[in-house]
């Protein structure tokens, strides 16, 4: 890719994270190329779905998690790697409001642009538990479908008005419940 398209690219990518951080998944594409100063035409032809703009915002921190995980894996006591994990995790899906129902689907659908990435967060995050669960450190009733259905919900509850004060008690009552210790 030129300089210039990367320039571009990066720059499209930089807007439209703001604005879906304010506005959620359904941020308006033609709202998003306006702010970003380019017409529609130019957002498509850089990002053809709305799917293929949130997998662009998305891989990144998808992939830094699955690094993190590897990371956490190989310091650290099992219990606290996968709660610190599991931490990062919920803050990257609360990041952008509405994507935890992307994240879902995306799992289920391997023709989606998100479902390779979900699916590598989704198998870090397992391993940290497994990784737990022999250590006898984690509930052995649950599994990575569980965990990621845990985030979901986490970050969810983060994103209500109503919940957002007592997210981080509620996170604390999860991660106590995940772990048998």
């Amino acid at each position: 890719m030129r300089a210039d398209a990367r320039k571009n690219r990066d720059h499209l990518l930089a807007v439209a994270g703001a604005a879906i951080t304010e506005q959620g998944v359904d941020a308006s594409l033609r709202d998003i190329a306006r702010r970003a100063d380019v017409g529609l035409a130019t957002l498509l032809r850089h990002f053809p779905t709305r799917e293929a703009l949130l997998d662009a915002l998305l891989r990144t921190s998808f992939d830094e998690l699955t690094a993190r995980a590897a990371e956490l894996e190989a310091s650290g006591p099992p219990e606290d790697a996968l709660v610190s994990w599991l931490r990062d995790c919920v803050a990257v899906a609360r990041e952008y409001r509405g994507v935890t129902e992307l994240m879902a689907a995306a799992i289920e659908d391997p023709e989606s642009a998100l479902h390779a990435s979900c699916v590598a967060m989704r198998a870090a995050g397992a391993r940290l538990l497994t990784r737990a669960q022999a250590a006898g450190a984690a509930r052995t009733d649950i599994d990575g479908a569980d965990l990621f259905a845990l985030v979901a919900a986490l970050a969810w509850l983060g994103d209500q008005s109503a919940f957002a004060p007592r997210a981080e008690h509620l996170f604390g009552v999860v991660a106590n419940a995940v772990l048998t210790g």
